[in-house]
């Protein structure tokens, strides 16, 4: 059984991003995105007019300076290798629990089409005063240039 991550999120964030579930890369090194060829971090950066860096404890201060916060729909599932399509047996995330907990969440953003239907399927969007977004993924199997993807993204702005 695959295990997800804590999120990243404190009391001034109104914007989650939920992706689905760690690959096995992000997995082995305890961080979110952790593959180079996932465009998450790259376009993020670049939302904020930033310069990429890779350390991850940067990457996360990236977050709570601009009120973003990071989760996955998935707390624990089966899965062979990364790819979302190979999930199976899922067991989703306390949402009530975080929406309760961190009132100022305005957005939620979708990373990539799994998250939101798990999220629709399994949890739903009953949620006070919360919008609910579906991005193209960052995922380098989505396979739309970047520019695209981080056109789309801008869309985050607009909760900020």
């Amino acid at each position: 059984m695959l295990e997800s991550f804590n999120p990243i999120i404190n009391c001034n964030s109104k914007v989650l991003i939920v992706g689905s579930m760690p690959g096995g890369m992000s997995l082995e090194m305890q961080q979110y995105y952790a593959h180079p060829q996932n465009h998450f971090w790259k376009i993020l950066f670049n939302l904020f007019n930033e310069p990429l860096c890779l350390d991850y404890d940067a990457k996360k201060d990236l977050l709570f300076r601009h009120n973003v916060a990071l989760w996955d729909v998935i707390k624990c599932c089966e899965r062979e290798g990364s790819l979302d399509s190979k999930i199976k047996d899922e067991v989703v995330n306390d949402f009530d629990w975080l929406f309760n907990t961190y009132p100022n969440i305005d957005a939620v953003f979708f990373n990539g089409q799994k998250a939101f239907n798990i999220f629709k399927k399994q949890i739903g969007f009953n949620f006070a005063n919360v919008e609910f977004i579906t991005l193209g993924s960052t995922s380098s199997a989505y396979t739309i240039k970047f520019d695209k993807k981080l056109e789309m993204w801008k869309a985050i702005l607009d909760f900020l």
